[in-house]
């Protein structure tokens, strides 16, 4: 059926019906020929077809927020890692039906157009999917939030495998062009780096400090459409693209200079260049703070740059008609940067300056874990951002003055609290510059915000108590239970109605259903369908077949030592180990899939990969393990393979050492599709588990005041004598096993996994995690009751929709209201 309704709701006046106006951008948009149409172009075809009808409401939505002159959230972030956008698009707009039929008169189905599109390169991991989420819940409630990120010309990196190592090969997902921007040439911004400053007099005498001498590069806007969900709401995602002030020296070219003449150009366009740069060099370092100020000073010029259009020199309403929600440490230079904008550009004093900023910024904190914590070194600062250093020095100044008023004599607090880490190599705490310059510090978990409030930033709670307040993440159910397991969607529309798309608190009504035995047979349908669609998705990547018929145990994360994909693998090789023993009475088969990028030079993590691989080769490939244990580690893991992966898992790893993981969103997009969780008491895992209920999670390990304690005196080695089944595990290991033709190459973990000094405690968690994977075992022989605490997952998932998250920002943090529906 044409998209009639969509057309007539968005005042499609120009536009064809889908059929047509496919035909017309593949003859005239993309001069192809009809009779031999490649993938690429009749995706091409499709997404510009499908981006048309997205337009008028785009710019419908833009006017209202104008019109309405309320407060306007900017969320700043380093990464988005949207995904795939047509198929999001085709959902979000209702157009299923009408663009299916405009493929068909090509012979084409939308699945295999909509493979020709690359995931976005704009993200590496939960950090960008969460802002991607948090994007769709504020167009699908209808808020007036826009993103501002970078347009990376590579993504992350593209990795396979090779004999069981991590390569890592360039992610050009640009190369095809991307259908869903528009270039916005007209709001180029420039950028400052380098030079140094200078004090002078303004014409009214006042003393002031300017930045000079600066090497100055071009910001250059892309936007992309945020289409909300069915209501003629359309958000924008705007990314930056660096290109130098002047792209080509033509004397130094006429001179022979080739490479010279277009130096200035290849100098600036690193900076939107690579998601990420190695940051173990010093260059590395120097261009990963590029990065972050690049982003902020081009976004936040944006912002003035349209207040000034409207409201001339008057910033005395900007902070309470705008905020900056900073997404992590990545875009802390906001604080500075804004204070420079406004005291040295619009010649605002510094009290009317600061009260502005540390009313506008708003700071989520992503990590407990404190080299996780940016820091930049004070030498890099004053080379390359010269004047934001000397702003920051005087924040520290005026914020510890005010410290020393509150806590007279209190000179070790001051020490501890200080903006700049002194030393012999004294570095700027971008954390603590967050914290300082917001007005708003949360956290993303109830546990994760509690140890914040104790731990990490305790000192600033206690001077500032209700700057703090938690956010727990959310994931969007458009995208990670209705696109990506349409049979599930289906089953649900079908028995509760489709009011969950919008609203997922509705789910609940599932729970009702979960003792109906036919219900149940259907639910296990649509599972052992999805399962099948994975092992078909593991075989054409992999080479490995999985048996649908066997329990499928996942864990798919950016592989880290705290998120223990080693633990995973010391279960699968005891598993290994009792196959070999014969001791298989009541074993399940099991399917295990680990998935995930190592940093490029993170070591250990790699090396994690590589025992991965080498164990799942000699399990794969052992006759006596076939029909039980598999274990394939799955390669460049991205948005749109967790969408299949994630409707066919049956079991959730959320494995990591209590304590350590802010959040996690992997567990709820699992949880929302029936899989139950085997999990630590961290993160959101312990929300997980409170909304599901503790008979429907598997709970092992220590909690995060246990481990606190057990650090004190800990001795993996007295465990691993004492528990006859981890010495087994061990002796495999550093016994040669999986690794007959490189001696020691494992050492360096294993003599890890025995150390004291061990931060992730593995061996300490072992033994309780191998007993609740035999109470998984047991549950799943059990298939009526497996799918009822699968259905009940599904069920009380509805408070970890993102659009829950969000609206619990736009309430208490942001203080934005919704455009009222039209």
């Amino acid at each position: 059926m044409p998209d009639t309704k969509q057309s007539k709701s968005t005042n499609h006046a120009l536009l064809g019906p889908l059929p047509t106006e496919l035909r017309r951008h593949l003859l005239h948009t993309l001069g192809q020929n009809e009779k031999d149409i490649s993938p690429n172009y009749s995706y091409q075809a499709a997404a510009i077809a499908v981006r048309d009808r997205i337009s008028q409401p785009w710019l419908d939505t833009r006017e209202k927020f104008a019109e309405t002159d309320g407060r306007r959230v900017r969320y700043l972030s380093l990464e988005f890692l949207l995904g795939r956008s047509l198929n999001n698009a085709v959902q979000n707009l209702e157009l299923d039906g009408s663009i299916r039929e405009a493929l068909n008169q090509y012979s084409l189905e939308l699945e295999e157009v909509v493979e020709q599109e690359h995931d976005a390169g704009l993200g590496n991991g939960g950090l960008g999917r969460l802002a991607a989420c948090f994007l769709d819940s504020c167009a699908n409630l209808r808020l007036p939030v826009a993103g501002y990120g970078i347009r990376y010309e590579f993504g992350m990196f593209h990795q396979h495998i090779e004999n069981g190592h991590q390569v890592e090969a360039p992610d050009h997902w640009l190369r095809n062009g991307n259908a869903w921007e528009i270039e916005r040439a007209e709001d180029t911004k420039k950028v400052k780096l380098y030079g140094h400053t200078e004090r002078y007099r303004d014409e009214d005498g006042v003393t002031r400090s300017r930045w000079v001498g600066s090497h100055d590069l071009l910001a250059v806007p892309y936007d992309m459409p945020i289409p909300g969900y069915r209501n003629n709401t359309v958000n924008t995602l705007r990314l930056w693209k660096a290109a130098a002030t002047d792209v080509f020296d033509l004397k130094e070219f006429n001179a022979g200079s080739y490479p010279e003449a277009v130096a200035a150009q290849n100098n600036a366009e690193q900076i939107s260049m690579v998601l990420y740069p190695n940051d173990a060099s010093e260059n590395g370092k120097e261009l990963r703070l590029k990065q972050q100020y690049f982003l902020v000073s081009a976004s936040l010029q944006d912002v003035l740059q349209e207040w000034v259009s409207k409201h001339g020199s008057d910033f005395t309403d900007f902070a309470e008609k705008n905020c900056f929600q900073l997404n992590d440490t990545h875009p802390a230079c906001a604080v500075p940067e804004l204070m420079r904008l406004l005291v040295d550009e619009h010649h605002l004093d510094w009290d009317d300056a600061w009260s502005i900023t540390s009313n506008c910024m708003a700071y989520t904190n992503h990590t407990l874990l404190p080299e996780a914590l940016e820091r930049w070194s004070v030498a890099l600062f004053s080379s390359l951002l010269p004047r934001l250093l000397e702003i920051i020095y005087e924040i520290n100044e005026r914020f510890l003055s005010q410290v020393a008023k509150q806590y007279p004599g209190d000179n070790d607090l001051l020490k501890r609290i200080s903006l700049i880490e002194e030393g012999d190599q004294p570095h700027v705490q971008m954390a603590y510059l967050s914290i300082v310059g917001s007005f708003s510090v949360n956290g993303v978990a109830a546990l994760h915000t509690e140890l914040l409030k104790d731990g990490l930033f305790a000192d600033f709670y206690r001077i500032w108590p209700d700057k703090f307040n938690n956010k727990t993440n959310g994931v969007t159910q458009r995208r990670w239970l209705s696109h990506c397991n349409p049979g599930l969607r289906d089953l649900l529309n079908d028995t509760i109605g489709t009011e969950w798309e919008a609203n997922l608190e509705g789910i609940s009504e599932l729970a009702k259903h979960a003792d109906d035995a036919a219900f149940r047979k259907r639910w296990l349908a649509v599972k052992q369908h999805n399962k099948e669609r994975l092992a078909d998705y593991v075989f054409k990547n992999t080479g490995v077949k999985f048996d649908p018929s066997a329990l499928f145990d996942v864990q798919v994360k950016r592989i880290h030592e705290y998120k223990r994909q080693l633990l995973n693998v010391l279960h699968v090789v005891h598993l290994y180990d009792r196959i070999l023993r014969g001791e298989t009475k009541g074993m399940v088969p099991r399917c295990v899939l680990i998935g995930g990028k190592a940093a490029p030079g993170y070591h250990l993590a790699k090396l994690i990969v590589k025992l991965i691989n080498n164990v799942g080769s000699v399990i794969n490939n052992d006759p006596k393990a076939n029909e039980l244990l598999k274990l394939v580690f799955f390669p460049n893991y991205r948005v749109s393979a967790m969408e299949v992966i994630c409707p066919g898992t049956e079991l959730s790893e959320q494995i990591s050492t209590a304590g350590k993981e802010a959040s996690g969103t992997g567990n709820m997009k699992f949880m929302m599709n029936g899989a139950l969780t085997i999990g630590t008491l961290d993160g959101a895992n312990i929300e997980i588990r409170e909304k599901a209920g503790e008979e429907n999670f598997f709970l092992f390990g220590l909690d995060a005041a246990e481990v606190v304690e057990l650090k004190m005196d800990y001795d993996p080695n007295a465990i691993i004598s004492a528990d006859a089944e981890i010495h087994r595990v061990m002796e495999m290991i550093e016994g040669g096993t999986f690794n007959k033709d490189e001696p020691g190459i494992f050492n360096v973990l294993t003599n890890g996994l025995r150390n004291p000094q061990d931060q992730w405690l593995t061996i300490a968690d072992l033994r309780s995690y191998i007993d609740a994977q035999r109470e998984v075992n047991d549950a799943y022989q059990d298939v009526e009751k497996w799918n009822r605490m699968s259905i009940l997952n599904t069920a009380t998932s509805g408070w970890f929709s993102s659009d829950r998250t969000i609206g619990q920002y736009a309430d208490e943090i942001w203080k934005v209201k919704p455009l009222p529906k039209s």
